[in-house]
C-alpha cells in the first residue's frame, strides 16, 4: 500500500533543473525577466565564456577595444562585432544542442542573450543561408531562427529572403582556412533589393570568418555602407587548421 506521505509527496511541484548541470534551479534567485532563466542556474550562466574581445574583428584581446593590431593591418569587411561569448563550454554545449541535437527552441533564449549584447541595432538582419539540401536534412536554419529572436528583443527587422545560397558547399567546419574561403567562391546570391545601408549578418558560430565575410563582400557590391556581424560564438583563430 502506499502510505499518505507519498501521495502528498507526489503531489508537491518539481523544481525546474538546469539543462546544463542539472542541478535545481533556484526560483528565488533567478530573475523571471532574464533570458534562459527558466533554463540554466544562476551559476551556469555566469560561467558563459566572455573574454574581452576587439569589437571590429570579433578576436580576443586583452581589454574590451574598438580595434585591435590586426584590424589596423587587414580589416575585416564588415566595421563592428557582437558576440555572446567564446566557442567553448559551456556554451559550446549549448551551441550543439541547439544545433546539431536539433534543440531548435534554443534559439529564444540564446537570441535573446545576444541581443542585450547589441548598442547599436542594424537597420535590418539577414542569416547566414543554409543550402535547400541541408536545410531539408537539418529540418531548420539555426542562424534564422536565431535573427528572428534578436529581432523580438531590437528595432532591427530580420529579412528572410534576402540572400540565398546557389551552391551547395562542404561544412565549413572540416575545412582549414584556405579551404574555407575556396569552397564559398559565388556561393551567395542576394534576392531581395533595394537593402538598407546598414545590415548585420547573423550566424551561430564565426571561426576564420570566410562565411559572413562572402556575405559582408557581396552587401558591399550592392551598396550597402555599414555590415555588423552578430553571432553567438566565436571561435580563437590560434587554434584552427
Amino acid at each position: 500500500m502506499v502510505s499518505p506521505f507519498t501521495l502528498f509527496a507526489n503531489t508537491l511541484p518539481t523544481p525546474p533543473y538546469c539543462q546544463l548541470c542539472r542541478l535545481p534551479i533556484e526560483s528565488s534567485h533567478q530573475p523571471d525577466n532574464e533570458p534562459g532563466s527558466k533554463l540554466w542556474c544562476r551559476h551556469c550562466r555566469q560561467r558563459f565564456p566572455q573574454p574581452p574581445y576587439c569589437r571590429r574583428c570579433g578576436a580576443n584581446t586583452v581589454s574590451m577595444s574598438t580595434y585591435c593590431g590586426s584590424c589596423l593591418a587587414q580589416p575585416p569587411p564588415w566595421q563592428h562585432f557582437v558576440r555572446l561569448g567564446e566557442y567553448r563550454f559551456p556554451l559550446r554545449t549549448l551551441v550543439h544542442q541547439f544545433k546539431f541535437g536539433r534543440k531548435f527552441w534554443l534559439a529564444q533564449p540564446l537570441g535573446h542573450l545576444l541581443a542585450a549584447q547589441i548598442s547599436e541595432p542594424a537597420e535590418a538582419m539577414i542569416a547566414v543561408p543554409l543550402h535547400p539540401l541541408r536545410r531539408l536534412y537539418r529540418s531548420f536554419n539555426q542562424s534564422a531562427l536565431l535573427a528572428a529572436a534578436i529581432a523580438d528583443k531590437t528595432p532591427s527587422r530580420y529579412l528572410p529572403d534576402a540572400i540565398r545560397r546557389r551552391r551547395y558547399t562542404r561544412p565549413q567546419h572540416r575545412l582549414n582556412r584556405q579551404q574555407r574561403q575556396h569552397n564559398l567562391h559565388q556561393a551567395f546570391i542576394l534576392k531581395e533589393q533595394p537593402l538598407p545601408s546598414h545590415i548585420a549578418i547573423v550566424d551561430d558560430v564565426v571561426t576564420t570568418g570566410s562565411t559572413v565575410g562572402a556575405i559582408a563582400k557581396l552587401l558591399k557590391l550592392h551598396g550597402v555602407e555599414r555590415i555588423d556581424i552578430y553571432c553567438l560564438c566565436y571561435t580563437p583563430t590560434a587554434k584552427n587548421p
